[in-house]
């Protein structure tokens, strides 16, 4: 039995498709059957059953796959160590983040990386939040970067420094002219929202419930982009992470307004899948994203 064999096997109970068992390993999917059979055959029972689209672990399975988990994971160490051995770093690193954290948090990450490591590759993507978990989960990216980290099954969070919220309002607005202000005197005010599933918008509204402010919602948004936006042409104020909108401010299109009495933030974390072992160029990368604070991000 090889190695290669058990990735499949491993893949396929993961993922739960014999095509994305296919194309995480370079085969077809007619190899993977083979490959399946080969490995009932030596183990004389059903390994998998299939549901509508889908294949689970029988009970046999669910014990060769938790064996072969921990034998691979091992195997994967010892070849990182000695492949890392003296070498420069390189490979690749492939990220999955929410839109936020990808196009404001990230460009200084991105640009300082690769500059310290000229030989990785790194294939970064955007998408919502629910969505990075998931790629996580079935170890389709290597690292996952959200906001609002919550541990889930098979998902380990590596928490990185906060943003801080603030509020935003368009320069003509009575509140552009102040330096802070406190949360309770947006009672009544015309808010830009984000939508009802964003972890940022269930932050917000606690925020608001915790100081007894009522706000009038008059758009909900899925994005900071459109958020900005609805905020400059006079369509309410709204509360968003700092980095978010130096542009705007600097160029005069949005004012920005410190929140008084209290820091509010906005938790950053880097989720990994459980019992993996990130390669080195995945773990230098954590490691600067720990390092560079949300400041000197901007």
């Amino acid at each position: 039995m090889q190695v290669e064999t058990l990735k499949v096997f491993c893949d396929l109970v993961e993922s739960g498709s014999f095509s994305q068992s296919a194309v995480r390993n370079f085969i077809t999917q007619s190899a993977v059957s083979q490959q399946i059979r080969v490995l009932e055959s030596r183990f004389n029972a059903p390994l998998l059953v299939r549901q509508g689209r889908s294949v689970y672990p029988t009970e046999a399975g669910r014990i060769l796959y938790e064996g072969a988990r921990e034998i691979l994971d091992r195997f994967e160490r010892i070849d990182l160590q000695l492949k890392s051995m003296g070498e420069e770093t390189t490979g690749t690193v492939r990220i999955a983040t929410i839109y936020s954290v990808g196009l404001y948090e990230m460009s200084l990450v991105i640009r300082t990386f690769l500059k310290t490591y000229p030989k990785v590759k790194l294939h970064v993507e955007y998408s919502r939040a629910n969505r990075v978990y998931e790629e996580c989960q079935k170890g389709e990216v290597d690292i996952g970067i959200v906001t609002y980290p919550k541990p889930r099954r098979g998902i380990q969070v590596i928490p990185l420094p906060a943003d801080r919220l603030i509020l935003i309002c368009p320069p003509q607005h009575p509140f552009a002219k102040l330096r802070q202000i406190d949360v309770r005197k947006l009672n009544g005010q015309n808010f830009v929202a984000f939508e009802r599933d964003i972890p940022s918008r269930r932050a917000i509204d606690q925020i608001f419930r915790a100081h007894n402010v009522e706000v009038r919602v008059v758009m909900e948004l899925d994005n900071i982009e459109t958020i900005k936006r609805s905020v400059e042409i006079g369509a309410g104020i709204s509360i968003v992470p700092l980095l978010s909108v130096q542009r705007e401010v600097q160029s005069g299109a949005l004012a920005q307004v410190h929140l008084a009495r209290q820091a509010f933030l906005r938790p950053l974390g880097a989720i990994v899948k459980s019992n993996r072992t990130l390669t080195p160029a995945a773990q230098k990368l954590i490691e600067l994203l720990q390092r560079l604070q949300p400041e000197a991000r901007a």
